[in-house]
This record gives structure tokens, sequence and C-alpha cells, in this order.
């Protein structure tokens, strides 16, 4: 049924920024996880008085506005929940500025992560969040999740680079928060709240990031390990040692096995552990510490140890682990992608934990991720069609989100609450946090119009 506002928000735009076509609209009703709901109509803004003016027109009729950036998030954070209008940024994608003198970048928040990456580096200036999907992904997407990715050990997440944003307010209001220093006090860190905030709080507009030098040299070591639990304590043996790797990638024996099968066992060493470190800096040093931490590792059990100096060597390396999620996904089974976060000291007792889930639900786990921060991506892999793994796979979810809590961690590290976690956002935070986060919510959005149906 056409809603009887369609006619009057049309009026207000120049032709084909609103749609309401059923492909528009089933286009826009997921994105990478399961669930879906059909949004009434679509905006497609160019310029940040656009997405105001939407606000405006839909606060005053209590309509529901949910952000979209590229789609690509895992926890269905950009389905419109409760339906409305979805706002999708693809057309808000210009790079607006980058000035290496300053280190600072103002980019529209539906730039693609990757490219402004690489238009960055042609200036010798990295940004460094680098999330998996980084070639499709948003960097308003981006802001929207405090997305991390493997270089997050030594560089950070996404908030880490965020100066200044501009924001759309749920009443229309325009507000630009934070700047384009380095250091800035003036006031609340109004910048932290809207990071991370899954556009339950306002609609990024302008996001102004902070660049910094990008090292000359990288290389890259790959190693193989008996079993996850021993690669995980090469992991704590190297950062004991006094390293600290821009990255440390781990994958389980599951993983492993599925990526023999889908890219053949030529690409792969033996073994049941995988752990991949990246460095850089100077070229010296870099050689040296690749030398230094081949040794550490052997020292730990390392059965087989692949370097590489060149960056196409180290893109072969990386190339193995950028295949691991299509491996998995190539097994056929359904893959439930949770990616928690524990204490670094924990990981050999996730590892082990997990093996023991497997036994007890009878359900395939493989673990894969962000060895050196805690972030692993512990995936359930399970045959949905068979009868009774669908319970099992919920008791296995439910226990590793109860284990990762009682150990001081995080149900998301980067992909964030939206529909996927919302079981679990009761027991990871306290009824005083929740209260906090209301009472935020009623303060920048008391007609509740975004992002209804999540976690606040």
């Amino acid at each position: 049924m056409t809603p009887s506002w369609l006619r009057s928000l049309i009026a207000l735009f120049p032709k084909g920024l609103v749609v309401s076509d059923p492909a528009t609209l089933a286009a826009h009703a997921g994105d990478a996880w399961f669930a879906s709901t059909l949004p009434q109509a679509v905006f497609f803004p160019r310029k940040a008085e656009q997405v105001a003016e939407l606000l405006r027109f839909a606060n005053k009729h209590k309509i529901p506005v949910t952000a979209r950036g590229a789609g690509r998030g895992y926890v269905g954070g950009c389905v419109p929940k409760k339906s409305g209008i979805v706002v999708s940024f693809v057309r808000m994608n210009r790079v607006i500025e980058i000035n290496p003198v300053d280190g600072v970048a103002v980019v529209q928040p539906g730039v693609i992560t990757g490219q402004f990456q690489a238009q960055a580096l042609q200036l010798g200036l990295l940004y460094p969040p680098d999330p998996a999907s980084l070639k499709e992904c948003s960097l308003g997407g981006n802001v929207a999740t405090n997305a991390g990715g493997p270089r997050c050990l030594k560089y950070g997440v996404t908030r880490h680079y965020v100066l200044g944003l501009q924001v759309a307010l749920a009443d229309g209001t325009l507000v630009r928060v934070g700047g384009r220093t380095q250091k800035n006090k003036s006031g609340f860190d109004l910048v932290g709240i809207f990071v991370g905030s899954e556009g339950l709080l306002g609609l990024v507009t302008e996001i102004t990031l902070r660049l910094i030098p990008a090292p000359p040299a990288r290389a890259a070591l790959a190693a193989s390990f008996a079993n996850a639990a021993q690669a995980a304590a090469g992991v704590q043996h190297v950062l004991a040692h006094g390293f600290l790797p821009s990255a440390m990638e781990l994958a389980d024996r599951f993983t492993l096995e599925a990526a023999r099968r889908h890219l053949g066992t030529q690409h792969l060493p033996a073994g049941d552990a995988h752990l991949l470190i990246e460095i850089d800096g100077q070229p010296k040093s870099v050689r040296s510490e690749l030398k230094t931490l081949s040794e550490l590792l052997k020292s730990g059990g390392a059965l087989e140890i692949t370097t590489a100096t060149t960056e196409a060597g180290c893109e072969r390396l990386w190339d193995l682990r950028r295949q691991f999620s299509a491996s998995l996904k190539a097994t056929g089974l359904t893959k439930l992608n949770e990616d928690i976060c524990v204490p670094r000291s924990r990981l050999v007792d996730l590892f082990e934990f997990t093996a023991r889930l497997q036994k007890k639900h009878q359900v395939e786990i493989a673990s894969f991720g962000h060895a050196g921060d805690g972030n692993i991506h512990v995936n359930i892999m399970a045959d949905m069609t068979l009868p009774g793994v669908k319970a099992r796979s919920e008791r296995a979810l439910d226990e590793l989100f109860r284990q990762v809590i009682a150990w001081g961690g995080a149900i998301t590290g980067e992909h964030g609450i939206g529909l996927a976690k919302l079981p679990w956002w009761t027991q990871a935070a306290s009824p005083e946090l929740r209260t906090l986060h209301r009472r935020i919510k009623d303060a920048l959005d008391p007609k509740r119009i975004l992002n209804p149906g999540k976690f606040v």
C-alpha cells in the first residue's frame, strides 16, 4: 500500500531523489545478514541540506528513517526494521579535500573506503582502518559501526581517525562536531558519541579524517602451527618481546581445511593453524624485525615459515587471508559470523573453549581474525536443513556470548549490534548503561524515528 505521505515527500525534492519502485525497495531491504524488511521509499541525497530537509519532514510526520551506506554490514544494522524511508548515501561520494600538509581529508559518507585509501596513498598518506570489505564498504558505514580491520593492532579503529563530523539530527538540524585539528578540547567529545552509533542518533553527511605518513616499507610473515592454541600462544610470544606488528591474523583448522578444498593444497602449508604477521616502518628496521620474528616463532613451535619483503610478496600472503571467508562460504554451510572480542590474555582460552563448544553442541566452528587485538571472527558453520541443527547452533552462540562477557570481552568488536546481536544486548550492557543509552537517544531523537527497532 502506498503511504499517504509519499506524494508530498516526492514533491519536496528534485526528480529521482525519492524512489519507490519495487526493485529499488527490495535492493534496500537488507544487508549481508539474513534479515530484510521492505522500506516504503528510498532517498538518494546529493548534499547535506537535502538530508536535513528529509529529516524535518520525517520528524514532523513520525516516519522511520534508516541510514544506509554500501549495505555490506553483517548484523542487519541498515535493515529498515520499521519500514519507512531508507536514506542511501551512494550519491554523496565525493572526496572534497585531501590536505597533505595538515594530514587531513574531508569526504562525503558514500566514498568507498578502499578507493579513498588508494587516493591518499598516491600522496604518501595512510588511512589505516582496513575492514575486510574495504573495496565495497563506505566511509559513512565505517563511521556508523566504528569499523576496524587487521591494522587495528598498531593503528586503532575508525574513531581514532575521525576529527570532525557534520551530522543531520533527527529534527533536521545540521551541526558540526569536532574540527580538523589533531587536538580539540572545545566542549564534550561529541564526535565520539556519533562514531559507532549505528545511525540511531543522527545521519553523518560529512567526515573529516586524520591521515598519517605512509610507512616506506612493509614485510609479512606466514607461520603454520600444529593447532590454534599454539598459534595463539605465538601471538603472546611476539608481543611479550616488545614487537608491535601492524597486523596479526590467525586461522584455525576448519578454516584452513575449507581453504584447501576451495583454493587447492598448494596454496597452504601443513598444520592446523595459520598465523599471518605484517610489520611496517623503515626498510632496514623492517628487515631486521622480520628476521627476529621468524626466530621467535620457530622457538615457539612454528612448523613452517614463509616471509615476504616486497609489495607483491606481501599481497600474495594476504590474498590467502582474504580468501578465508569465501572458502567458508564455498562449503555450502550456513555461516554465522560472530565478531567477538576478548582480552588478549584469553586468546588461548577462546580457542580451547570453541573446541569444547563444537563437541558439546555437535556443530562445526571456524575461527579466524585479528588475533593481535583479541577480535576473532567465530563462525558457526551449520547445515540448517538438518533437524535440530538450528537449535544447537543457537545454544552454542548463547554459550559463546555468555563466556565472552564473563571474560570481560565484547559481543561485537567491529560489526555492531544491529539485529543479529540484539538478543544479547541486555547481557552485554548493564541496566544503568542501557538507561544512559536511552537518555542520549531521547535527547537527540525524542520521536524515535532514527533506525527504530534496534538496540535503543
